[in-house]
């Protein structure tokens, strides 16, 4: 690699469940999996050994927030309902989700990366970007330093990818997990990443694989000698032209170094136009989904929110957004529920049908400093929607 730009992405392998392998180091090489709620925590029997909660136990609506790289291989991923995950592994240890010691470590691998290079774009509790550009050293030799000192400092394995951009370092540092080290130039394109599933390019998920396939795109490679103008049709200008480039692997991303979010959001497209009132059932079961997934997102990032929003799109295409700002800030999906619910009855929403709903997390809080809420009690109102 030459002396032009030169960007890490680091990303912690299994993250989650190896912290979880430091305080239960007995389960190391077995099939582990985080999540779920009311999940009991290990005990430490009177003969020293532990007993530990099994996937195949476990009754309710939870979902996986990680898993090893056993269970991995088994099909259990993160964000699968965990009755579902235990079809695939019963026998699986369950282990409840500790994001405050998530949280620790990884204040502990970044702190310890600055030590190298203190030009980190921060890109959640797992992973970041890393500006090597400034290094006298070989892309090799940094990768295997930051490996090292990662280690060090927490007794955690990463892999570590290596370009001359965002993109193609994303995609590097998952080509030999764990502990790998991958170092890409443009010139890789066509051999390194041209083979791969159009899923590896961060960006393009499963509604756009789809579409994808539909016009015979299953590879990169296939992407990149896609008619331009197919592409345009099926996906309009704007992203025609980014899948283009990322197929290229091009990326004119700057490092950003301070990114704290001014919000976190999740929304839902649906298969059909849902009716308020006669398809009440399935938008509960999706707000309650969404909500879940935005909890998770909150801890994961270490914030609180104070102002709890709704999105809707109805079968016109119209969007209405509705918001509420709330005295003490929120991290449960219950709260978030309960706020969402309390927009949703604002919007006079009776006999519509709606094409999308979206939830939102904003004027967020950092955890650390949510300590003066914890003690003033939060006031429920009664009522209902969805």
């Amino acid at each position: 690699m030459t002396n032009s730009t030169r960007i890490a992405h680091l990303d912690m392998d299994a993250f989650y469940a190896s912290v979880e392998l430091l305080h239960y180091p007995e389960l190391l090489g077995k099939v582990v999996v985080i999540g779920g709620r009311n999940v009991d925590m290990p005990k430490q029997l009177a003969d020293g050994s532990w007993r530990y909660a099994r996937l195949g136990d476990y009754v309710g609506r939870g979902v996986v927030t990680t898993a090893s790289y056993e269970a991995r291989a088994l099909g259990v991923f993160s964000a699968m309902g965990l009755m579902k995950a235990a079809q695939y592994a019963p026998d699986a240890y369950l282990l409840p989700a500790n994001f405050s010691a998530y949280r620790h470590y990884s204040r502990l691998f970044k702190q310890a990366v600055a030590t190298i290079s203190d030009r980190i774009e921060n890109r959640g509790i797992d992973e970041i970007y890393i500006d090597l550009t400034h290094l006298p050293q070989s892309s090799e030799d940094l990768a295997r330093q930051l490996q090292e000192v990662v280690f060090k400092a927490t007794g955690l394995s990463c892999s570590v990818g290596i370009s001359p951009n965002k993109l193609l370092s994303k995609i590097a540092s998952d080509l030999h997990k764990p502990k790998g080290i991958c170092v890409l130039n443009l010139t890789d394109v066509p051999t390194r990443i041209w083979p791969l599933a159009v899923g590896k390019v961060n960006g393009i998920g499963p509604k756009s694989q789809k579409k994808l396939a539909q016009l015979n795109i299953h590879t990169i490679g296939d992407l990149a000698a896609a008619d331009p103008a197919v592409l345009q049709d099926r996906f309009g200008l704007s992203y025609a032209q980014w899948l283009k480039e990322a197929a290229q692997g091009i990326d004119h991303r700057p490092i950003v170094l301070s990114s704290e979010p001014k919000s976190i959001s999740r929304e839902r497209t649906f298969s059909r136009d849902l009716h308020v009132g006669r398809d009440r059932a399935e938008l509960t079961a999706m707000l309650t989904a969404i909500c879940t997934q935005l909890e998770q997102d909150l801890r994961q990032k270490g914030y609180r929110a104070q102002t709890i929003g709704v999105k809707l799109r109805f079968d016109d295409f119209s969007i209405l957004t509705r918001d509420l700002t709330v005295d003490t800030p929120v991290l449960l999906a219950s709260d978030i529920i309960h706020h969402a619910r309390q927009n949703l009855r604002r919007a006079h929403l009776r006999d519509r049908r709606l094409r999308l709903i979206g939830v939102r997390a904003a004027k967020l809080i950092a955890e650390a400093d949510c300590a003066a809420f914890d003690s003033q009690p939060m006031q429920l109102a009664l009522g209902d929607f969805f």
